[in-house]
């Protein structure tokens, strides 16, 4: 019988350099413009950077449409954006010095998606995160996926059968019809569009607002006559 033969070779482990390179390969794309690596800052807040679309919109109300302020300052070298405002912070090197920008508009436009998926949190935020039985407003936390008509009845899991609702009126109704508990949703289900999710989301401000936001989240709200 042939007996296989091992050869026993040595493992060599990287070179100083080389891992170096392994340990920053993950961070080339934050570089500066003269290749050095983008330092790390700390801040109230992080400095977060407000993206608009090319049209001066938020991308997004609610979740707010924010990027790092890595990511915003690799957006800005790279020319994919154009700072609006800047906070007065700066990101140095030995060679190149920016202020971190607090708001950001993309240079491309971006269009909105005709259809808004249907996901759990579109539909609280279609309904305001409010319980469509009882009125009370909760945090996406505390609201539940209620089907009108209950599964079990051939109810179907969509945009026109599906609201939210608390724990105890979604327990109350359990498998009832609408007419046999006596609850009717204070709004009856449709599928909303992209616009009606984005207005809804406009009432619900983010916890970290910076001042330079503000004419841009809200610029085109109707103005009090007087």
């Amino acid at each position: 019988m042939r007996r296989s033969c091992w050869r026993r070779t040595r493992v060599r482990k990287p070179s100083l350099s080389r891992r170096r390179n392994l340990r920053h390969r993950g961070q080339e794309e934050h570089r500066l413009p003269d290749g050095s690596l983008i330092p790390q800052i700390s801040g109230p807040g992080g400095f977060p950077a407000l993206v608009l679309n090319a049209d001066f919109r938020p991308l997004s109300y609610f979740p707010l449409s924010v990027w790092s302020w890595q990511d915003a300052v690799k957006a800005v070298v790279l020319d994919r954006v154009s700072v609006l405002s800047e906070y007065e912070t700066e990101v140095r090197s030995p060679s190149f010095a920016l202020r971190l920008p607090s708001v950001i508009a993309l240079r491309e436009y971006i269009p909105a998606a005709r259809r808004p998926a249907f996901t759990r949190f579109n539909v609280f935020l279609r309904d305001s995160f409010e319980c469509q039985y009882c009125g009370e407003d909760l945090p996406a936390q505390d609201l539940t996926f209620d089907h009108v008509i209950p599964r079990s009845r051939g109810g179907r899991t969509s945009w026109e059968n599906v609201v939210a609702a608390c724990g105890p009126c979604n327990l109350r109704k359990a498998d009832k019809l609408p007419r046999e508990c006596h609850m009717t949703p204070r709004h009856m289900p449709r599928q909303p569009t992209s616009w009606e999710l984005q207005e809804n989301g406009r009432s619900f401000p983010p916890n970290h607002l910076h001042e330079s936001w503000r004419d841009y989240l809200y610029w085109d709200s109707e103005l009090d006559e007087g």
